[in-house]
């Protein structure tokens, strides 16, 4: 954030109120109580302070419960920013005393406005296109939690009744095919029940290529067992209420992931970060809320340290030496990129590199984040010159 601000006022935000520190740029304290979290006392604040020259608003949280500060006082015309919650636990052990008050949080805010700007990051909920991502892609977040957490009951109950078929249908159980079958048949007995040929004419149904041979699949892992385990018949029960659950979150996936590419496709990054092979949609929505149009960082190393993939250095003597994967970072950003980087192994210039890195001995996961970090350089390229990703000659020559 640049400087000419005579007024730092930091809001350490909460649902039914928060509080407020002002300071001037010498640390006297302009204001310091209790803000009610309504609209016309946030502007009474701002207009008293405005007396005092142009106000830096800094929230520690920019959306939910600090969404309306941050509205108001973007409408009142002053500047907004955010200070992460790791940087503000950072600075508060520099300040003297062990409580945690939201006053004493208020203050380190302020105080970080003022002396330490290069720790506070810009929010653009100004921007509408943004702000209906931020809804939509948090939801969408929520229902891939609900999936996971399903998808693991339904391979638990297989894994407890019938290992075998887990090992057919637990790698599969979202697709629909496999849905389809664990919602009509349920499970080993009620797919034995049915029949080779009812299985394959619900399978192909939803799986046309795959579908005999997934059934072949199933038919041979029910042969391997004969006993039937105690808890068999509630989970026979169970099974396809989990299965038609599943698929209805999976309904819901797809239809946000639409409103998202609709919204996506009305601001003008989106055609620039879906050009990159391993970006999608999801992918693309969740850079754009985190980076933004990426001038918040000065090179594309430093957006490499904000997600956490950038290398660091640690050194002491002779004892310690050599450079260990961050702890730190935005998680959300560096899952991302590496989901994005995993997506991406189908490119042939992003396989071989994946692969130079396998060869010089390194791991799957540790191979991913080399990419992605190679990755963050050229999405910083195309965010500075607004330009879509524009594959080499060499890599025409490798697709080909």
């Amino acid at each position: 954030m640049h400087g000419g601000y005579q007024v730092f006022l930091g809001l350490d935000v909460g649902k039914d109120g928060h509080h407020a520190v002002a300071l001037a740029p010498d640390g006297k304290r302009l204001h310091d109580a209790e803000l009610v979290n309504t609209e016309a006392r946030l502007r009474q604040v701002f207009d008293k302070l405005a007396r005092h020259g142009r106000i830096l608003v800094v929230v520690d949280q920019p959306a939910s419960i600090g969404a309306l500060p941050v509205a108001v006082a973007r409408a009142c015309g002053h500047q907004v920013a955010y200070l992460p919650g790791l940087a503000m636990r950072r600075i508060a052990d520099l300040h003297p005393g062990n409580a945690k008050t939201d006053a004493r949080d208020a203050y380190v805010i302020a105080d970080a406005a003022r002396t330490l700007p290069h720790t506070l990051r810009r929010v653009d909920a100004g921007d509408e296109t943004l702000a209906e991502l931020e809804v939509l892609v948090g939801y969408d977040d929520d229902l891939a939690g609900e999936a996971t957490r399903v998808a693991n009951r339904i391979r638990g109950l297989l894994t407890q009744i019938h290992p075998a078929l887990e090992r057919v249908l637990g790698p599969k159980v979202q697709h629909k095919a496999v849905l389809e079958l664990l919602s009509r048949c349920g499970g080993p007995v009620g797919l034995r029940k049915a029949g080779r040929r009812k299985l394959v004419s619900i399978a192909t149904k939803n799986a046309p290529r795959m579908g005999e041979r997934l059934v072949e699949q199933v038919m041979t892992a029910l042969d391997e067992q004969t006993v039937t385990v105690p808890g068999t018949a509630a989970a026979e029960k169970i099974l396809p209420r989990l299965a038609d659950s599943l698929r209805d979150v999976l309904k819901q996936r797809d239809q946000v992931a639409t409103e998202v590419e609709g919204i996506l496709d009305a601001h003008p990054l989106a055609e620039v970060l879906t050009s990159m092979p391993g970006i999608g949609v999801r992918t693309a929505a969740r850079i754009l809320l985190e980076v933004g149009d990426g001038t918040a960082f000065p090179t594309s190393g430093h957006l490499a340290a904000y997600a956490g993939l950038a290398p660091v250095t640690r050194r002491s003597g002779t004892s310690i030496r050599g450079e260990h994967p961050p702890r730190g970072g935005n998680k959300q950003l560096k899952r991302a990129f590496f989901l994005a980087a995993f997506a991406s192994l189908a490119h042939p210039p992003s396989r071989i590199y994946y692969d130079r890195k396998r060869a010089a001995g390194k791991r799957h996961n540790a191979a991913l984040i080399c990419l992605a970090r190679r990755r963050v350089d050229v999405l910083f390229a195309m965010l500075r010159d607004r330009t879509p990703y524009q594959a080499r000659p060499s890599e025409h020559a490798l697709a080909a």
